[in-house]
């Protein structure tokens, strides 16, 4: 199976660890990985900032990179989520619908396209699990407590096949980190409380790694872990499935 791999502004500039993991756990499950070197922004933080117009350049260069491709895979919710939901702002082209249609977030990609069932991984310490929002609410891959139905999460079940693994069940499993992309700046007293809170979660139930999908919202939670002094480990998802990988 060919994939078109997105890495994300945040991951490619900060967390490059997890492009790599990224790549090495889907070569694993027998994928061919291609990677356009033409990428740059999904455009997602210029649309979130008001400035959707600004962000359609950028927008149309992803369509550009990415429309020869049936699979495109990102480490990120949050991207992936823009680029199906957002990706209005441009002419809705044949090639534009192609991409909206065929990108997939990571756990998405694993779950629901190669339908993973085992991971041969080994990671024996206390996982607390970061739902972020867009993931969660946007990409409905977990399901929000408001909601009365059953539950389900395609992260938590990638999380539950690997050996040894001890995933916590935090006491407000779903609640926003406070990130937020420039919500952190434009409110940042509000911001750094409520990522405050979800860590103040993971320490009450001696979690010892806290992961995600997202590395936006475990960049800010791992901001305020050091801050605290905090002996919780930050790692994004694909870091753990790929641990001790047969």
């Amino acid at each position: 199976m060919k994939v078109a791999l997105f890495i994300p502004c945040y991951i490619d500039q900060f967390y490059p660890n997890v492009g790599i993991a990224t790549v090495q756990l889907l070569e694993k499950f027998g994928c061919e990985i291609s990677f356009p070197l033409n990428q740059t922004c999904c455009g997602q933080p210029m649309a979130n900032s008001g400035c959707e117009s600004d962000a359609c350049t950028t927008a149309q260069l992803f369509v550009e990179n990415f429309k020869d491709f049936e699979y495109i895979v990102a480490p990120s919710a949050s991207c992936v989520y823009f680029v199906k939901k957002h990706f209005n702002i441009l002419p809705q082209t044949e090639d534009v619908k192609k991409v909206r249609n065929n990108v997939y977030d990571l756990s998405e990609f694993l779950i629901d396209v190669l339908k993973i069932s085992k991971i041969d991984a080994k990671f024996p310490f206390k996982v607390g699990l970061h739902t972020s929002c867009h993931g969660q609410r946007g990409m409905r891959m977990a399901q929000s407590s408001e909601i009365n139905a059953p539950d389900f999460g395609k992260q938590r079940q990638l999380l539950n096949m690997v050996k040894d693994l001890e995933l916590v069940e935090l006491d407000r499993k779903d609640e926003c980190c406070g990130f937020g992309g420039t919500f952190c700046v434009s409110e940042e007293a509000v911001s750094a409380k409520m990522g405050k809170d979800r860590v103040a979660d993971h320490k009450k139930n001696n979690v010892q790694v806290l992961t995600g999908g997202d590395v936006s919202c475990l960049m800010h939670l791992e901001g305020i872990i050091r801050r605290e002094n905090t002996d919780i480990k930050v790692m994004h998802l694909a870091e753990i499935l790929i641990s001790n990988f047969k």
